[in-house]
């Protein structure tokens, strides 16, 4: 069987069957071979993640393992470890008690950390387990992002500034030339790489009056950084490397910029947009993190229901016509327009994309990006696209009447066309065309569909719990009145897979409207959305936004204060609005007749 030292960890996890016993044979053999610690190879070999392999290396030299989410050591172990200390040796302090510093490790058998501190602190040192990721999470608590980097600009700032003082303009110290300073250049780095572990798609730097602000938007949801209480001191030269990087013009700070930064982590290339505005405070600065190497997302993996993807594949494969998909920014329909295209995208068709800005590459079409400062807008890329001869085009957002007019134009010469449009629902497509100057007949006559969505996160597999929420909740999502009795709702609890917020990616939710001869000939009448989504309702089998929602909190996908926050209560007035209600709420099968009258318009 397996032989000693490195054997008590092995046996230790065949013990608990977590790992087979020749598997852990051949990863003994890669260690000694690669003079790596056992602990390490089992989690390259992926035979159990390190949770496990450090709870079970804690047993065996037996020492505590704990999990640091709720840690909370007291000021004087604070004050005993600084950042800097603490960032060296990769620990964090959980207690000083008694002239006994117990610190939490990820790396037990480092005996030279231990008697290294036990030297420059003067105390004695207890060691606990942790893992590598928690006592990142606890640094970046206790110390904030970047810690040991504010601590030493600190110490290194001008004797001459007082310690609540912000650095700036005025103080005899050259911005620019600390701007590319290491320390804060490692700061601005250490930043976005933690929005980009912690899933983020943008980050936002807020000059406050005493403060400075840093926040993460993660699922949707914009999540505050932690930051060392210092970085105020240094906001100025924090936005001039930001800007810098963007390649903007470091001297202007009285009107808005945007730039770009690339950046590579890991394997993956990142495209940084980035914004600025003026504040009473300072500049305010919006990054965009967009992936380059991102793959494109398929209708599946956007949640769209067996009914949508149904009903979105017969309109994305007519030969010309509009399809619109609307929602607020964010809602993912530049997604949904890319994993439609995605779909057609084939060597027999020429596609042509027009958008501001390009977010995802693909293969095989022609992508090309606005540029409204030199004229490139919308509408007047628009107006050449005709001569590259495509068959499919993409307009990244119909924004104003002279876009609309072209769109549409475009459509009725013979091409399918894509875009997407700010309104609150898919019905108020219609009236927002209108209202922008598109005559109600060519409305009718050239949109195929119209896609509404929200994203709404989703519960974390590994934490979410049941729960059963209070009936108001319930009837407001629950439009059918369905029997939620048998139903097991879930909520989320938080844990270390998905950093504690308890929701990981989020999933559409969807309404459609597929256009009929009831539909058309209520938009050429200029009738209102409400009247159009009834009609829609009653003749084409569509179904309102929150039908979507209530579908996915049955499943478990999502929770009913989630589909509340992104969706509006439907406000239905007429007398047959229950009994549509109740024939679109079950199978999802569209009602007898509509396909006909599809097919008739």
């Amino acid at each position: 069987m397996i032989q000693s030292t490195d054997n008590q960890l092995a046996q230790t996890l065949i013990e608990q069957g977590i790992v087979d016993p020749d598997m852990v044979d051949a990863a003994i053999r890669d260690a000694h071979k690669t003079n790596e610690r056992l602990e390490k190879v089992l989690v390259k070999m992926g035979l159990c993640d390190e949770d496990q392999v450090l709870e079970a290396v804690a047993r065996t030299m037996h020492l505590p393992y704990r999990k640091l989410s709720d840690l909370t050591p007291g000021d004087e172990a604070l004050q005993l470890v600084p950042a800097e200390m603490a960032e060296h040796y990769s620990i964090v302090p959980i207690s000083y008690e008694g002239g006994t510093l117990n610190i939490a490790t990820s790396d037990p058998h480092d005996i030279y950390m231990v008697d290294e501190l036990r030297r420059q602190l003067g105390v004695e040192v207890e060691v606990t387990v942790a893992t590598e990721g928690e006592i990142d999470k606890a640094y970046n608590r206790m110390y904030g992002i970047g810690g040991a980097v504010m601590q030493r600009l600190s110490q290194e700032s001008n004797s001459s500034t007082s310690e609540n003082a912000e650095i700036s303009l005025s103080d005899n110290i050259d911005i620019d030339e600390m701007a590319a300073d290491a320390t804060i250049v490692r700061f601005v780095n250490q930043l976005i790489q933690e929005a980009m572990r912690d899933r983020a798609t943008d980050i936002h730097v807020e000059p406050m009056d005493k403060e400075l602000r840093i926040r993460y938007r993660i699922d949707g949801m914009l999540y505050e950084a932690p930051i060392p209480p210092a970085i105020k001191r240094f906001q100025a030269a924090i936005i001039s490397r930001l800007k810098i990087m963007a390649d903007l013009n470091i001297a202007e700070r009285r009107l808005p910029q945007d730039g770009k930064i690339r950046i590579k982590m890991g394997e993956k290339e990142f495209d940084l947009r980035v914004a600025t505005v003026p504040t009473p405070y300072g500049e305010s600065i919006a990054i965009r993190i967009l992936s380059r190497d991102s793959e494109l997302t398929t209708m599946e993996k956007l949640g769209f229901s067996d009914r949508h993807k149904s009903m979105m594949r017969d309109m994305i494969h007519k030969p010309y016509g509009i399809i619109f998909v609307t929602g607020p920014t964010g809602s993912g329909k530049s997604t949904t327009l890319y994993a439609a295209l995605s779909e057609i995208n084939s060597v027999d068709r020429k596609i042509l994309t027009i958008e501001d800005p390009i977010e995802y590459r693909i293969p095989g079409v022609t992508q090309i990006q606005v540029n409204p400062g030199i004229g490139l807008t919308f509408a007047r890329v628009l107006r050449t696209t005709l001569r590259l001869d495509p068959d499919v085009i993409m307009v990244g957002e119909t924004r104003d009447p002279e876009t609309a007019k072209i769109t549409i134009a475009t459509a009725m010469t013979g091409h399918l066309v894509f875009s997407t449009l700010h309104t609150n629902d898919a019905c108020g497509a219609f009236t927002r065309l209108n209202d922008m100057g598109v005559e109600p007949f060519l409305v009718a006559s050239s949109v195929e569909g119209v896609l509404a969505q929200r994203l709404v996160r989703v519960l974390c597999k590994q934490c979410k719990q049941s729960y059963r929420p209070n009936d108001d909740m319930i009837r407001q999502v629950n439009m059918t009145r369905e029997n939620p009795k048998d139903i097991d709702f879930k909520r989320p609890a938080g844990c270390e897979a998905c950093r504690y917020t308890g929701y990981a990616g989020r999933t559409a939710v969807i309404e459609m409207v597929k256009m009929n001869e009831a539909v058309r000939r209520k938009v050429v009448d200029s009738a209102s959305a409400s009247d159009i989504k009834s009609t829609a309702m009653k003749t084409a089998g569509m179904r309102p936004i929150r039908f979507d929602g209530w579908d996915k909190i049955k499943q478990g996908i999502t929770t009913c204060d989630e589909v509340l926050r992104v969706t509006m209560e439907d406000e239905f007035n007429n007398e047959y609005d229950q009994e549509i209600l109740e024939s679109v709420a079950g199978s999802g099968v569209v009602p007898a007749g509509t396909e006909e009258s599809a097919a008739g318009g």
